[in-house]
């Protein structure tokens, strides 16, 4: 078990630095998008149509993207005193049931995101030319990320009780 938990924390380190790099990234644009958004009605007296929809839209994967990794490096809201304070086997009980809820959590976001993106895709978000179902495959991204990387983390749990 130590040899898959090794070899599916080698495969995720980089899913989770690229994650980290997308939704690092998608917030620079998206801070970018709003300040021209700003500068144009403010200044210019003419706001772009577009901004707003890709604003939502790009902080929806950062959002999701962010949250996958805040899964993976444990820096998520959590009960630690319970943690401290509980016998060995009851926490690793604990964070056994932990990362399973996590991945059925991350599992259902993805399929009913895929859901909603596949109902909506025939019409078009208002503002911008692209399909409304674009607005919850960040569901999907994150969904996946979140599920893979609390399996990484189930296993690693797995793998400590076998030590």
């Amino acid at each position: 078990m130590r040899a898959i938990a090794a070899t599916l924390a080698h495969v995720m380190s980089p899913l989770n630095k690229a994650a980290l790099w997308i939704a690092g990234t998608g917030l620079v644009i998206m801070t970018a998008t709003v300040a021209w958004q700003v500068f144009a009605r403010y200044i210019l007296n003419d706001s772009p149509s577009w901004s707003e929809p890709v604003s939502l839209l790009l902080m929806s994967w950062f959002i999701l993207f962010g949250s996958a990794v805040s899964v993976r490096e444990g820096n998520h809201l959590g009960f630690e005193i319970g943690l401290m304070l509980a016998p060995p086997a009851l926490r690793r009980a604990m964070l056994t049931v932990t990362e399973i809820l996590v991945i059925g959590f991350g599992g259902a976001m993805a399929w009913y995101g895929w859901s909603l993106a596949m109902k909506t895709w025939n019409a078009n978000m208002a503002g911008i030319a692209i399909p409304q179902g674009m607005s919850y495959l960040p569901l999907v991204g994150g969904g996946i990320l979140i599920a893979l990387f609390s399996l990484e983390k189930l296993l690693l749990v797995i793998s400590a009780e076998e030590a």
